[in-house]
């Protein structure tokens, strides 16, 4: 497969243009890339996000969260003091086996941020997507990146995972850290058997753009797989994490004012999305 454009889709409750703004004002380089009445994309040192105003429906939780690569020891503190205002710490600023100084942080949107300054050098992408498997999915994230990989294929792979022993308090021989491409875009990946209250949901999704109906397809049937069809482009995997397959036309018919409202009318009828229904709207 091509590598088609993957990356994040984060649910607001009507706060997306608000959240997308505050991010711009956090990260260097990052810009508004388009807006409408339903999703706001920004881009940061070339990660494209999506904040989608979804309504009151999902809540963020620490399953899915980004990875910051911070070249400097005055960046990662600087980003730390402003994400930090009015959210709060899930592992306080601190130097760490892996990091020469690193913080997981809950923002006042409720998205989570990894901040490391050192200890991934090998990782070039600013931005990765982390994905935490709790719960009955503990155990599973080797599984889950193998499974992407052969999805996604192309230039995919792993570049590097480190596993529990039985000096760490998890379960020897799952994922302690596991860093992966899906062509283009930076994942990780990490296993966790405590007794997590949350786990994978729609809150944050990721997307996968497709020119063509076939990519659709394909995309479509493969996730699937054991997981469950939801409506407008998303499903759930067999392993929770919602994904969102959209044709990259989709922007530019939200974006025209004089047929936006029926290709939304279109789309709400959907499942999995078709190009020529959504072109002929």
């Amino acid at each position: 497969m091509k590598n088609n454009i993957i990356y994040p889709c984060i649910w607001f409750d009507g706060n997306a243009m608000e959240a997308a703004d505050f991010y711009c004002s956090v990260f260097d380089d990052t810009i508004i890339t388009s807006e409408n009445q339903m999703v706001v994309t920004f881009e940061s040192s070339g990660q494209k996000f999506m904040c989608l105003n979804g309504g009151p429906g999902s809540k963020i939780n620490p399953s899915v969260s980004f990875y910051v690569i911070c070249d400097t020891e005055k960046e990662i503190d600087t980003l730390f003091s402003k994400l930090l205002e009015g959210g709060w710490e899930l592992m306080p600023l601190n130097k760490y086996e892996w990091s020469r100084k690193y913080v997981w942080l809950q923002d006042n949107f409720g998205v989570n941020w990894q901040l490391s300054y050192g200890g991934v050098e090998k990782i070039k992408q600013k931005i990765s997507i982390m994905l935490m498997f709790t719960g009955e999915k503990a155990g599973k994230a080797e599984t889950a990146i193998n499974f992407y990989i052969s999805v996604f294929g192309g230039k995919s792979h792993i570049l590097g995972i480190n596993r529990y022993t039985k000096d760490d308090n998890d379960t020897p021989g799952t994922i302690k850290h596991a860093e992966f491409r899906l062509g283009d875009q930076s994942f990780m990946a990490i296993d966790s058997s405590y007794m997590h209250k949350f786990g994978f949901n729609e809150a944050l999704s990721i997307v996968v753009e497709c020119e063509t109906q076939e990519e659709i397809d394909y995309f479509w049937d493969m996730l699937r797989k054991g997981g469950e069809e939801v409506q407008c482009g998303w499903l759930k995997d067999s392993f929770g994490v919602s994904w969102q397959i959209v044709p990259t036309v989709l922007a530019s018919l939200m974006n025209d004012p004089s047929r936006s409202d029926r290709v939304v009318s279109a789309f709400l009828k959907m499942k999995k999305f078709d190009i020529e229904k959504l072109l002929k709207a």
